[in-house]
């Protein structure tokens, strides 16, 4: 949702479209910096989490970030930015930052694993009482970016000697887009297993619900409105009623109505109300 307006306006966006979980930008994704965040504006927003009862909220980094590079001047920009969206989000009180882990600029595909490991620890040792976690999000593959394979995600954790304050948001676009054949009811049971095995579902604190314009294996990472692209409906009702995933925070990222709105504007948008409805629709009581 957008914080337009403030990042208490999101809180009321997400209640009047009866959400249950949020997320938002605590900065603008598309700048180093972002505003101080006001103290009223801060406990507004607290507030308003509190008496929607909506939880639990997340953020999303910067897509600026990238942690996996070796330019020095890049790498250092980079984690003092994720470390301002981590503060931001324990101010906030937000469970946790979502994270695309990184890019590859130069060397392998492990350098930049382990480069991004190095990052997130140098941010967290020194942030020893934080709450927020970092949420590692799986990625569709696109160019050089690393974490398009659980076993990257698995070797990232490693290497931070598997600390509880790391866990992974998976995205139903980024699965298929990146090979994982969760369009298909064996590919989907099987993708599940292999992310129990290989990273495990206890780390999995977050799922992204958007269909994907491009097809299976294309690691091009296109969202699009759910039933409409290359995942159908059957996935999404899978991921809703799997047992293993019950209780799990499942977000939308899907694109929002064209059109002019006052910033402070809390009303219903037609394409979330469509997305949410279908979602909705899938889910068996009780399941």
């Amino acid at each position: 949702m957008s914080v337009a307006g403030g990042v208490h306006l999101a809180v009321a966006r997400a209640h009047v479209h009866g959400c249950e979980a949020l997320q938002l930008f605590a900065k603008n994704a598309s700048q180093w910096r972002g505003r101080d965040l006001p103290t009223t504006e801060v406990h507004a927003f607290r507030s308003a989490l509190e008496a929607t009862g909506i939880h639990p909220a997340v953020s999303h980094a910067s897509y600026l970030i990238n942690l996996a590079t070796t330019a020095p001047q890049l790498r250092a920009r980079s984690i003092a930015a994720f470390a301002d969206e981590l503060d931001r989000a324990e101010t906030l009180g937000l469970m946790g930052v979502v994270l695309h882990p990184g890019t590859c600029t130069s060397g392998t595909e492990d350098d930049a694993l382990a480069a991004i490991a190095r990052a997130i620890d140098e941010v967290l040792k020194t942030r020893p009482h934080h709450r927020a976690r970092v949420l590692l999000e799986h990625t569709a593959g696109q160019g050089r970016t690393v974490g398009y394979r659980f076993e990257h995600l698995a070797t990232i954790l490693g290497h931070l000697d598997g600390t509880p304050r790391v866990g992974v948001c998976l995205d139903t676009c980024h699965l298929v887009a990146s090979g994982y054949r969760i369009h298909e009811r064996e590919g989907f049971v099987d993708t599940l297993d292999a992310f129990d095995r290989i990273v495990g579902l206890d780390r999995l604190q977050v799922l992204h619900v958007n269909d994907s314009k491009k097809p299976c294996g294309s690691r091009v990472d296109r969202h699009e409105h759910i039933g409409d692209g290359c995942l159908g409906l059957e996935p999404f009702r899978w991921f809703l009623n799997e047992p293993r995933l019950a209780g799990l925070p499942m977000l939308l990222e899907t694109a929002k109505t064209d059109g002019n709105r006052r910033p402070t504007a809390v009303e219903i948008d037609p394409l979330d109300a469509k997305n949410l409805a279908t979602l909705r629709g899938l889910l068996i009581q009780g399941a």
